[in-house]
């Protein structure tokens, strides 16, 4: 298949920054929006690492078929992206989608159909996004897949090459979903930790509670990940350590932002899916369990 035009939804620290470099690098790049944010982005301005970035945006009414269709807004707001987003999406326009955990294929399943998405995962980037300010030192990738097991296909290789040729890094995998269980158990530590003791990626790069608390997250989520026929090895699970302790000191992930915004946090696609599982397989998810009930304590208070 031959991608021409690509349409991006949800301009969080994610979003902006893949958009900004397919934009900077010559993409046929649509943001798509409604009315009223379109009015807001171009009143306030968008600025990476100071730099105003010029999206072309387009809402319902104005709509086009897209080829590749980036979805990067919190699973929150994934319903109402879908209804925006559906005038721009037709029988053969590829779907990604950006947004954590595990869930979110299968929404956009129910709603569009599976037979058009894809299934990824962003990583590596330590993007902040504060307003309409966007600063990052590592721009991280995109890890693009099909829903099961198997050579690379036709269609992934496709994508992963459009994206490589316009400023994004993105890597085909033929075990896609396992991947997605490797992030959602960095997730379920990294981002939990630094909401709960309200500190940067530092807090949890020296030794101390909230790194201990973070490794103790992902243990019971590599212990969930293998009764879900996931294993995450060993050398996987130092792997992603490794990627947290080599973030920017400054960064902070997208839970801890949601605590310095008051916004709800995306604690019921970690904690809570441990908690889930965890009564599934009647293993015990302590650390989990504790997090989670911090983290309501902290959105209650605000």
């Amino acid at each position: 298949m031959e991608i021409r035009k690509v349409g991006l939804i949800g301009l969080g620290a994610v979003g902006m920054n893949f958009g900004e470099h397919l934009l900077d690098a010559g993409a046929d790049l649509l943001v798509i929006a409604d009315e009223g944010r379109i009015a807001r982005f171009r009143e306030e301005g968008l600025y990476s690492n100071g730099k105003k970035i010029e999206f072309t945006y387009a809402s319902p009414k104005e709509a086009q078929e897209v080829d590749l269709l980036l979805i990067a807004t919190k699973i929150g707001g994934l319903r109402g992206a879908m209804e925006t987003a559906a005038p721009f999406i037709g029988a053969h326009t590829l779907l990604v989608c950006l947004i954590n955990g595990i869930t979110s294929e299968s929404l956009l399943a129910e709603r569009f159909g599976g037979e058009n998405v894809l299934y990824s995962v962003a990583q590596g980037m330590d993007a902040v996004k504060v307003g309409n300010q966007l600063t990052y030192t590592n721009s991280g990738r995109i890890v693009l897949g099909e829903k099961e097991p198997g050579p690379v296909s036709a269609r992934v290789q496709a994508v992963a090459d459009y994206l490589n040729s316009h400023g994004v890094t993105c890597q085909p995998v033929e075990d896609m979903v396992r991947r997605q269980w490797g992030k959602l158990m960095l997730n379920v530590g990294l981002n939990q930790a630094c909401m709960v003791f309200e500190g940067d990626y530092s807090a949890v790069q020296k030794p101390g509670r909230a790194r201990d608390t973070m490794l103790g997250a992902m243990r019971e989520a590599q212990t969930l990940a293998a009764l879900e026929g996931f294993a995450i090895s060993e050398a996987e699970f130092e792997e992603w350590v490794a990627m947290v302790d080599g973030l920017a000191p400054e960064g902070k992930p997208s839970m801890r932002q949601d605590g310095e915004a008051h916004r709800k946090s995306e604690v019921e696609l970690f904690a809570d899916t441990m908690i889930r599982l965890s009564e599934k397989h009647g293993v015990p998810v302590p650390v989990n369990r504790w997090l989670y009930e911090r983290v309501m304590e902290m959105e209650a208070a605000y």
